[in-house]
């Protein structure tokens, strides 16, 4: 519980902030100062939050899931590809309507704007990798391969937040927010998919699970 409860609280802090402008804004903004640099290798980083890159790549472990998955003859196969689609999806119906609501203003480098948070680069990349890794796990054989693809799911997920901070896309906070936000949505969707693991198991056997 706590795994969802301490993200989502921290997330409502950090967004009080940013409406209030509070005092956390302060120290955001010397991080910001110190840590932006802007040039092309951060800049190719952020990219890997694009939705036209970091969607496909949970498309492909949503088809492997769900071809695997039927090839096993799991009786509920669809349910883990769908629900990691329902997750992404959530992604733009929270951070769109959070970004107008919020209006923060950009970092000095980007043109005056509003709508920097919370960062939705970084909520599509943390959602889309992390929802492909749970996705793949099941279907790993060895432990190496399983803490390959999470290690794999959070070097993006912090290639793509160093790239925008460094880039001066994002404020460091508007990166925060969004790592609070997809833990939440993860940590869902990984409780959703083992509770109906959990049901298929105790249910009634696949079809295929007799002698071939």
């Amino acid at each position: 519980m706590l795994v969802m409860v301490l993200p989502a609280l921290l997330f409502v802090l950090i967004t009080w902030q940013v409406v209030s402008d509070g005092p956390l804004l302060t120290v955001d903004e010397r991080v910001s100062g110190a840590l932006v640099h802007p040039d092309r290798f951060s800049g190719a980083l952020s990219d890997l939050g694009e939705v036209q890159v970091a969607v496909p790549l949970l498309a492909l472990a949503v088809a492997f899931s769900a071809w695997r998955g039927r090839a096993a003859g799991a009786d509920r196969w669809w349910f883990p590809p769908a629900a990691a689609a329902v997750a992404m999806a959530l992604v733009p119906a929270f951070v769109v309507p959070l970004k107008e609501w919020t209006a923060r203003h950009g970092t000095p480098v980007v043109p005056p704007a509003t709508g920097y948070y919370p960062s939705g680069h970084t909520a599509t990349a943390a959602v889309a990798y992390g929802a492909a890794a749970l996705l793949l796990l099941p279907w790993l054989r060895s432990a190496a391969a399983r803490r390959a693809a999470v290690a794999g799911c959070g070097v993006l997920v912090l290639a793509v937040s160093f790239g925008l901070v460094r880039r001066g896309w994002h404020w460091p906070l508007d990166v925060v927010a969004s790592w609070c936000l997809a833990t939440v949505l993860l940590v869902g969707l990984r409780r959703a998919v083992s509770r109906s693991s959990r049901r298929t198991s105790a249910g009634t056997p696949s079809r295929r699970s007799g002698p071939s």
